[in-house]
Parts: C-alpha cells; structure tokens; sequence
C-alpha cells in the first residue's frame, strides 16, 4: 500500500503524489473528508449534490407549481432542493424531491435487513432505488443519475461482499448510463466486475453485471465488444433459467438491439421471432419490455436494405400498434414511446419509398 494522509487517511502512490495533492487543494478539504468518512465518501456526496441539482433542472419545467408526494413540501425543507419527475407518472402524481425518494428506499431496506424479512421483500424493497412506487415503471435520464449517486453514497461504507454494497454500484453505473455519462459509467462497471470476480460471486450476479457494462460498451461505440458480451450473457441466462425468465427476456432484448447496431438484421429478426411471443405471453402486450423488443423487431424489418415491401407493411402496422400501447402504458413523454414514435415516422418514409420507386418501375418498366 502506499503512504496516505495522516489526516483523512486519502492514500497515494508515494509522497511525491502526496504533496502534489496538498499543494493542488486537498490541504482545504482534508478536515472536510476526515468529517465525512473518507474520500470515497466525500466524492459521493459531491457528486450526489450536483447530480441532484442537475435533475431538478431538467425537470423544473413539469414540477412548476407542484409538491412532493412524500413530504408534501415545494422546496425540501433541509436541503431546498427542487421537485423532479422521471417516470411515466402524469397529470399531478410522482413529484418528489430526490432526497425523498432515496430517504424513502433507504428505510424500506432497511427494515428488511433488520427484521430478516427474507430476499424476496428485500429485492421489492430494493426496487424503491430505481421504480417509481406509484406508477410502477423505471426512473430515467438525470432522475436516474442522481438516485444512483443517492444510492452508492448510501451503502460504499460496507464491506465488498455485501448484497447492498454490490447493488448500489449497480444502480450507480445504470444511473450514470441513464444520464448518458458513458465514461463515467464504463468505470463503475469494469470495476465492479473486477470486484465480484475477485470475491467469488454468483454466476446470476455476474451476469447482471456484464449486461450492464455491455449496454456501456455499446454507447461508446465498441459494438463488436458489446455484441459478444450481450451473447455470452443471453446464453447464461438461457441455461440458468429458461426462456420464460424476465432476465433471460431482457438480454435477448439487448442482444437483438446490438446485433441490429452492427447491421445483422436476420440473426436479429430471428432471435426476435422466437422470444418476442414468450415476451407477450410471459409479461403481456403492455409491458416495456415487450414494447421495445416489438420496437427493436420492426427495426430489423425496416432498416435493413433488402427488405421487401411486405417486410416494410409490417414494420409500420407493428409500429403503429407499438405506439398506441407506449402512449397508454408509458405516457407520451416517456424517452421509449418518443423513440418508437420516430421509428414510426421512419418506416413510413421508407414505406413511401418504395411504393413510389416499384410504381414508377412497374409504369415506365413496361414502355
């Protein structure tokens, strides 16, 4: 190990790095860091402070003149911060402030931990970090990003092979991708897998973690990197667990959406066809799950070059049908139904293209 500080107990690889520091500014904040529990501790907070301010930016438009479902207050009382929304809530439901909601998940887990109320309620407990307990969908965007710093800041103080720990740097990747800080995120996530490799976890806890780090690797472009994971881990949920598993469901869904990125859109078409019906059987027509990966299929059809005018008739009847279900299920704000709404548009135009091309073709062919 190398020296650390006397104080705060911030380590560095030797005294040069050491002094470096110092004299860059750690001096002033090294009572700041001692006070709050270490430097890991220190940043988190940082960083949940502005991820916090951040949200209630974006969301400040929609949470105008509203209060907190929680604590009923405008502004929260302790840290004056505004109200945000990230879900599919509408009309006046799901405001809150984030401290509120992270309040909220924090006490619900732990009554669980210490009552032993068992991992099935501890898992629905856990939920309470990224769903909405009101309209039951997933948070997203910056709402997501700051409820993962909520999180981490929470539970980095327990040991590595803790259930809680592991999970909250979970929800710190999938929120730092969700508020689109790919770098950021591809750092938790590779250092976590390392961490879980080296503490011996579950072959399922693996591969949770590898979906995540390759939904990562494919935001910043490493498609072939994100190709190969998304298959290793769709295989690993398959022998685990079967196809009717909602996580063996969920990494086809991500499998199919790289392979569609990297234009291989028959072995897309077919891995769709056949999961795609236990999705709807399984989890019915309106959940999300099954929305995108109707999406992700009528992609595959109208995207690919070589698809015949049937092919693109299907895409845009599967569309159309797809964004009534969005709208009424996810609401017309959601980021899927605004995606799957431009898909729409999109086959259309492909649609009219060739129905406009095989027209002239068949008019002047015969001249």
């Amino acid at each position: 190990m190398g020296k650390k500080c006397g104080r705060c107990s911030t380590r560095y690889c030797g005294p040069a790095c050491q002094k470096q520091h110092w004299d860059g500014g750690h001096k002033d904040i090294c009572k700041k860091i001692k006070k709050t529990g270490g430097a890991e501790q220190y940043n988190a907070n940082n960083k949940y402070s502005e991820a916090v301010a951040v949200a209630a930016e974006k969301c400040a438009d929609d949470t105008k003149g509203q209060t907190c479902f929680i604590c009923t207050q405008a502004l929260h009382w302790k840290t004056k911060e505004g109200l945000v929304r990230g879900c599919s809530c509408r009309g006046t439901a799901g405001f809150a402030h984030v401290s509120c909601l992270a309040e909220q998940a924090k006490i619900l887990v732990a009554e669980a931990e210490e009552n032993n109320l068992g991992e099935k309620v501890w898992r629905e407990r856990w939920a309470r970090w990224h769903t909405c307990s009101l309209c039951k969908q997933d948070y997203h965007s910056a709402v997501r990003g700051a409820l993962g710093w909520a999180c981490w800041k929470t539970y980095l103080g327990r040991p590595e092979r803790d259930s809680a720990r592991m999970s909250a740097m979970t929800q710190l990747g999938n929120g730092l991708t969700e508020s689109h800080q790919h770098v950021g995120a591809l750092s938790v996530k590779e250092a976590q897998l390392a961490t879980l490799r080296r503490v011996g976890a579950s072959g399922d806890i693996l591969l949770v973690v590898q979906a995540n780090l390759a939904m990562t690797y494919q935001q910043l472009g490493r498609l072939e990197d994100a190709s190969r994971m998304q298959r290793d881990v769709y295989s690993g949920w398959l022998k685990l667990h079967g196809k009717e598993d909602h996580r063996t469901l969920r990494a086809a869904n991500n499998y199919a959406w790289g392979l569609i990125n990297l234009r291989r859109f028959e072995t897309a078409r077919t891995l769709l066809r056949k999961m795609t019906p236990v999705a709807r059987c399984t989890l019915g027509d309106d959940n999300s799950l099954t929305l995108v990966m109707r999406w992700a299929y009528a992609r595959a059809l109208f995207q690919d070059t070589d698809a015949t005018l049937d092919d693109l008739r299907e895409a845009e009847t599967t569309l159309e049908e797809t964004t009534r279900t969005a709208g009424r299920f996810l609401g017309c704000a959601h980021p899927d139904t605004r995606g799957i709404e431009k898909s729409l548009r999109d086959a259309r135009a492909a649609l009219r293209a060739r129905e406009t091309a095989d027209d002239l073709a068949a008019r002047f062919g015969g001249l």
